[in-house]
């Protein structure tokens, strides 16, 4: 009989579903529908997980990164911003009572790591670090190659580390958090500010130009749309020398869409980084990396995740038997 791990990765705009085979990284099937609907969302993942459900075989668990806070060891989601009703949800339970599996989730940020430890870019590394600069900024970290979580699972944010205080408000309520310094956010309400005070651009006459439309003004040399990428590396390597001091990692990995503006960001966020470390024996080695699964780092996390879930509760049941 054909056994499967089913993973899933969800997101405030779609929701996607994987089979993976037990030793293989590779989707025997994929599927995805888009998160809102008029069924709620988590009516919808039961939907795409019953719709994915393979007709022969057996499902050996489920494995889920989600959106925001999450306590992998309740398998409550304490608030996923982007997902209404998503407070305080016993996701795991539910899902758990209606498919009548192991069910396993996770931080996605976190879910992601796991994905491009095992099988991409941060192969053969034992101490990593990870950082999607999109919207936001999420951030994971694996440390003597185990998941940095936490109490409650609520561990390793790194978009926020406060980096200015009375800064610009983050999107958490906070202010001054590296987040609203360096996301795609918070360059953009930079640029905005800066054109409402007068700051002369080509970027001119829009209210708020979004992070592509301001890498590509600074590629053509425009001076405000440069000083916001140089702006937004400086304080991203300021953060990122914080957590150099922590954790020493051996790899940085970079996802997200601002991290493929490339050298825009990362050349003043070496800069930063160098002039911010108290020793330049943390750059010794280190490699910075871009992730290589992509888009399915989630998927393929999710399945890792799933992996380690069942073969740790094998490894206990064994215990118990002797």
């Amino acid at each position: 009989m054909n056994a499967y791990y089913l993973a899933c990765d969800v997101g405030g705009t779609q929701l996607r579903a994987a089979l993976y085979a037990p030793t293989i990284a590779q989707a025997v099937q994929q599927k995805r529908i888009p998160t809102v609907g008029k069924e709620s969302a988590t009516e919808r993942l039961m939907m795409l997980i019953a719709d994915i459900w393979p007709s022969e075989g057996q499902v050996l668990g489920i494995g889920i990164g989600v959106p925001g806070m999450a306590d992998p060891e309740t398998g409550i989601v304490y608030k996923a911003p982007n997902i209404a009703g998503w407070e305080n949800l016993p996701l795991q339970q539910q899902l758990q009572d209606r498919f009548g599996v192991p069910v396993v989730l996770g931080n996605d940020a976190n879910v992601a790591l796991l994905g491009e430890w095992r099988y991409g870019a941060g192969r053969g590394h034992h101490n990593l670090l990870y950082f999607t600069i999109s919207t936001g900024i999420g951030g994971a970290a694996i440390i003597e190659d185990q998941l940095l979580l936490g109490e409650h699972g609520l561990g390793t944010e790194m978009g926020h580390l406060t980096i200015l205080p009375d800064g610009p408000l983050c999107g958490c309520g906070q202010r001054g958090h590296l987040e609203a310094l360096a996301s795609g956010t918070g360059i953009a309400h930079y640029v905005a500010e800066q054109l409402a005070a007068g700051v002369p651009s080509q970027l001119a006459g829009q209210a708020c130009p979004n992070t592509r439309q301001i890498a590509e003004a600074a590629h053509q040399g425009d001076a405000l749309a440069r000083s916001a990428f140089e702006r937004a590396g400086f304080y991203l390597g300021m953060g990122l020398a914080n957590y150099l001091h922590i954790f020493n990692p051996s790899i940085v990995i970079f996802g997200g869409g601002v991290s493929q503006t490339g050298e825009l960001i990362f050349a003043p966020m070496r800069a930063s980084l160098e002039k911010h470390l108290m020793s330049p024996q943390y750059l010794a080695d280190l490699e910075f990396a871009q992730v290589q699964l992509g888009d399915d780092a989630g998927l393929v996390g999710a399945y890792v995740l799933a992996q380690q879930q069942i073969s740790r509760q094998r490894s206990q049941s064994r215990l118990s038997q002797k």
